[in-house]
């Protein structure tokens, strides 16, 4: 899409995003800042959703420069934030920030619509929340679309009280569109909108594997992740099933399209790894954008066991002893495979909302002890504190930027 300098005149007609009167459906991602969004457009996407920061203007250009659009999440705080929706003050205070926002970027030509926050209801701890939000969200809505009725408005949930839409419904009547973030409760949102009554278009502003909190548990109450190869066969199934297969649903941005997220674990919901190499979920992503896969394909992991036993197992092990850890895995085009292995203790504690922060734990050093099979096999020493739990990362690569990757959670006793 050509529109470098030229500002988006964005419409919804007959339920449907019109970007310069041309049907546009959204093949986005969710980028942190620039990196990786050359991938995005190389890839076949067309936007990428981000959000404010002083970085803001440098996003931008570089969006545009890519011929991207960008869905921008204006800075709008949530009650988790220690955001009193009954002090008007604050809510006036923060409405006028909005509207320089919204006056300074207005005819910024990368801009496809604006969001109004982000999962605004959500408390931890599922406590009830101020019905006043919508009344405030509405207001904003109402007060962008005067200053730009060039690019529409929305709002982003989460899945949690869906019910919660109608709410929306009836205190946001000035929102053209409603964002939605899911994970493995993706299925359910054609129904939601029905049930509940929305009739404007939505977008799935964020979408992945199972989620940290959706997945089963060992013993000792640590979570089990999908493998890379499993994620990628959910990220297909969800799209067909729901982005692409509702007419109501007007595109989505996948999450997360970049490599340095830490949240439960540094490779739950980063679709790059580490060091920059693509993950089978991007692989994915250039099918759906594009129709056609890629001419070398990712490594698939068939499994991976310590001593014979898989991480549902609740694996047990003795402090100090030599166990064996072996990955099975191949490769589509038969690429000699390498794996490289990383130890990590599990965090005592984690965020208790996503984006305020989680450290990656320091890794336990001169654990293996021999290797073989081109790493895929390993004998390694397990740590000496006892009582404690520990993930064993591997990560298989087939020398053409592309990895898979797995973990296994044990207990050392």
């Amino acid at each position: 899409m050509e529109n470098k300098g030229i500002i988006n005149n964005v419409k919804i007609k007959d339920k449907k995003i019109y970007c310069n009167e041309k049907p546009y459906f959204i093949k986005g991602a969710r980028t942190l800042k620039t990196r990786f969004m050359d991938k995005v457009s190389e890839y076949g996407g067309n936007s990428v959703r981000i959000g404010y920061g002083k970085e803001l203007k440098e996003v931008l250009d570089k969006a545009n420069d890519l011929d991207l659009t960008a869905l921008v999440g204006l800075p709008i705080k949530a009650e988790r934030d220690g955001f009193d929706y009954d002090n008007q003050k604050k809510v006036d205070e923060q409405l006028k920030k909005v509207k320089t926002i919204v006056k300074n970027y207005k005819n910024h030509p990368a801009i496809l619509m604006w969001t109004i926050g982000n999962e605004l209801d959500h408390i931890p701890g599922d406590l009830d929340y101020n019905l006043k939000l919508w009344d405030a969200v509405n207001e904003i809505a109402k007060t962008i679309k005067k200053i730009d009725p060039y690019h529409p408005v929305m709002t982003v949930i989460g899945t949690g009280r869906i019910e919660k839409i109608k709410d929306i419904i009836e205190r946001c009547p000035d929102l053209d569109l409603l964002g939605i973030n899911s994970y493995a409760d993706i299925y359910n949102i054609p129904d939601w909108i029905r049930k509940y009554g929305w009739d404007r278009p939505y977008v799935v502003t964020e979408w992945g594997p199972s989620g940290h909190w959706q997945r089963p548990k060992n013993k000792w109450d640590v979570v089990l992740e999908e493998t890379s190869t499993e994620k990628a066969k959910v990220y297909k199934e969800r799209y067909e099933k729901v982005i692409k297969n509702d007419s109501r649903c007007v595109g989505s941005y996948v999450f997360l399209w970049t490599n340095n997220r830490q949240e439960r674990t540094h490779t739950w919901y980063n679709m790059f790894h580490d060091d920059g190499t693509e993950k089978e979920a991007v692989e994915v992503m250039r099918y759906q954008w594009t129709g056609e896969w890629p001419e070398n394909r990712c490594p698939r992991i068939k499994s991976l066991k310590i001593e014979g036993e898989e991480a549902s197992d609740n694996i047990n092990l003795t402090s100090e002893s030599i166990c064996q850890a072996r990955i099975e895995a191949v490769d589509p085009d038969n690429d000699g495979l390498k794996a490289k292995w990383e130890l990590l203790p599990e965090p005592e504690s984690f965020a208790s909302y996503a984006g305020q922060g989680e450290t990656k734990p320091e890794q336990i050093n001169n654990f293996i002890k021999e290797k073989f099979n081109g790493g895929k096999k390993i004998k390694f020493k397990v740590p000496r504190e006892a009582e404690c739990n520990y993930r064993l990362f591997v990560y298989v690569y087939d020398g053409h930027n592309n990895v898979a990757v797995a973990n296994i959670p044990f207990y050392v006793s």
